[in-house]
């Protein structure tokens, strides 16, 4: 759930705010165009919905994965730049957000036919 509020606020601010008021937050965006700034934001805020909806509505757990492979996608690329310019701190949130969002995908909630071992906790039944 924590995942998901970081997402769905993370996201809300780069699409509802401009590039002015994000510059001091998150120095990356001079360097993205705003569109894309934008684009960004709106897939974290459907990522964040993906990790909560099925939590809301059981029929949606199929999302689960989906969000959270799709968030560790967006938070790859997001090291990917943090590295190209030098803000390694950044990166390092970016890798440990990314470690969790591949958690998620891989031993979220629900029924999980051959996800048995160590990562993800043995699974009997």
């Amino acid at each position: 759930m924590v995942l998901a509020l970081l997402f769905a606020a993370a996201g809300a601010m780069k699409v509802a705010l401009s590039q002015e008021a994000l510059l001091p937050l998150m120095p990356w965006v001079d360097a993205v165009p705003m569109a894309a700034v934008r684009g960004i934001g709106a897939l974290e805020v459907l990522g964040a919905a993906g990790l909560v909806l099925p939590a809301l509505w059981p029929a949606a757990a199929p999302l689960l994965p989906l969000a959270a492979g799709g968030l560790a996608l967006l938070m790859a690329g997001g090291g990917a730049l943090h590295i190209s310019r030098g803000e390694y701190a950044e990166s390092a949130g970016n890798a440990v957000v990314l470690a969790l969002a591949v958690l998620v995908t891989r031993c979220g909630p629900g029924p999980h036919r051959g996800r048995t071992g160590r990562l993800c906790g043995a699974r009997t039944g």
